[in-house]
């Protein structure tokens, strides 16, 4: 079994500012709307994090915001849309839409304590997000 394949999916757009993904093999994964927005896997946001030495799972810097940053709304998905069997597409209340969110990406930068601990693990090694076991690099 994958442990990349979603189980259940809830996008709460109007009530709230989350996604819930169950996965296959049990692991419950919550993702803030601004927690995707900075994440976001486009080949534009990509460079800007690499630019700026940032993970996908560390926010953006108050910096790079614009001097208006207190008047930013809050991130929110103005449409979200399956693509295919493999991921999720937002559109975001800022205009931007590049961005397709694999299940495997998702699921490689859940944002819970157990998968953040295995990704910034001290050991140096890049441990593998469904045992939280260090594999070779």
């Amino acid at each position: 079994m994958n442990a990349a394949q979603p189980a259940a999916i809830q996008v709460h757009k109007t009530s709230g500012t989350t996604m819930e993904i169950g996965w296959k093999d049990g692991h419950q994964s919550t993702y803030t709307f601004t927690y995707l927005r900075d994440a976001c896997p486009c080949a534009l946001c990509n460079e800007e994090r690499e630019k700026s030495g940032r993970q996908p799972d560390e926010p953006t810097s108050p910096d790079t915001a614009g001097p208006l940053q207190m008047f930013k709304p809050q991130a929110r998905p103005t449409e979200v849309a399956q693509v295919g069997n493999y991921a999720i597409r937002f559109s975001w209340n800022d205009g931007h839409q590049h961005g397709i969110y694999s299940w495997d990406y998702l699921r490689d930068w859940c944002p819970c304590t157990d998968c953040r601990a295995a990704r910034h693990s001290v050991d140096g090694l890049k441990h593998d997000i469904d045992t939280h076991v260090p594999r070779e690099k």
